[in-house]
């Protein structure tokens, strides 16, 4: 590890314990907080979440100022659990209609349409699929940004426990972390080797810097945010917070390939843009997965093609509404 990545993980990193809500209180001042869960077909988790965040950080200190959920296509009924409990839900495809095309879609496409409808000054970004959920993951990124205006955005980090053959109980930080992102970073962004949680779904960032960046509309959009404001804001704005636990469902094999191939493609970009390499061709956009059949093995093709927004403080529509 880079000296200079060993003071950071020194001087960066804090626990969601250091950020109790009174300190977080006497810090907010005028400071307001927005915060979005992007939610697709979470019926059975978003309820309970959105109830903890009003019950303990809304209705007993009025930390949270907008407490959102964005509703990314549901087939369920994750939009009426979220209204029951308290939350603003806003149609992925009601924001920014007029910018909508068959490329866009995914957890990145309802993060950055959130930008749009949100106007708190801090943005926390919660996924949805969370279970035995603390709102100390609310507190503990909100600590740093309201405790240290040089801090730009906050990553969370936890223990991932994983449920499988000989893995029961394990503290695994993912698999598509340990076996794709995580070689990439230390590969070609060794500042960012510091991250415990690269992938991590739960983040927070001044509304100034995040519509300073492109969103991917895929799964890559964590890897991406973390490698546009290291090079927007620099390695000492970013900071990361341990959150304890985090529990949610897992996902099969072949969703994981999906998403590691859409993580690559994200980092590509990033390397071309950054003349970090010199293509000599176009990486494939499909990505040839097998499923076993009758006959036996049968090819299946997936598209792993990544779309990416522009920057949201770009966008002449976002730009005309913000200044109403």
């Amino acid at each position: 590890m880079l000296p200079e990545v060993e003071a950071w993980l020194a001087g960066r990193t804090s626990s969601a314990c250091d950020w109790p809500v009174n300190t977080l209180m006497a810090a907010k001042g005028s400071t307001t907080v927005s915060v979005v869960l992007p939610a697709r077909d979470e019926a059975g988790t978003v309820g309970e979440i959105v109830s903890a965040i009003r019950r303990d950080l809304v209705d007993a200190v009025p930390l949270v100022d907008e407490l959102i959920v964005i509703d990314s296509r549901s087939t369920d009924d994750t939009a009426d659990r979220a209204v029951r409990a308290g939350a603003k839900v806003i149609a992925q495809d009601e924001i920014l209609p007029e910018l909508d095309g068959p490329d866009y879609d995914g957890k990145g496409e309802a993060l950055w349409k959130s930008l749009a409808v949100t106007s708190g000054d801090l943005v926390v970004f919660v996924d949805a699929d969370l279970r035995e959920f603390s709102t100390s993951f609310v507190t503990g990124l909100l600590g740093p940004l309201l405790a240290d205006p040089s801090v730009a955005y906050v990553k969370g980090c936890y223990d991932r426990p994983f449920i499988g053959a000989g893995e029961r109980g394990a503290r695994t930080g993912g698999r598509v972390t340990e076996l794709v992102a995580r070689p990439l970073l230390n590969l070609h962004w060794p500042l960012l080797a510091g991250f415990v949680q690269p992938l991590a779904g739960e983040y927070a960032g001044r509304r100034e810097v995040l519509e300073r960046v492109p969103f991917v509309s895929g799964y890559g959009v964590e890897l991406a945010l973390l490698i546009d404001l290291l090079d927007l804001v620099g390695l000492d704005a970013l900071a990361q917070v341990d959150l304890g636990r985090r529990v949610h469902s897992h996902q099969t094999t072949e969703e994981l390939g999906r998403m590691a191939g859409q993580i690559m493609h994200t980092a590509w970009s990033r390397l071309e843009r950054h003349n970090k390499i010199i293509p000599m061709d176009a990486p494939s956009l499909r990505l040839v997965q097998f499923e076993r059949g009758p006959d036996g093995h049968r090819p299946v093709e997936r598209e792993i093609a990544v779309a990416e927004r522009p920057a949201m403080a770009t966008v002449p529509q976002y730009a005309s509404r913000a200044l109403r």
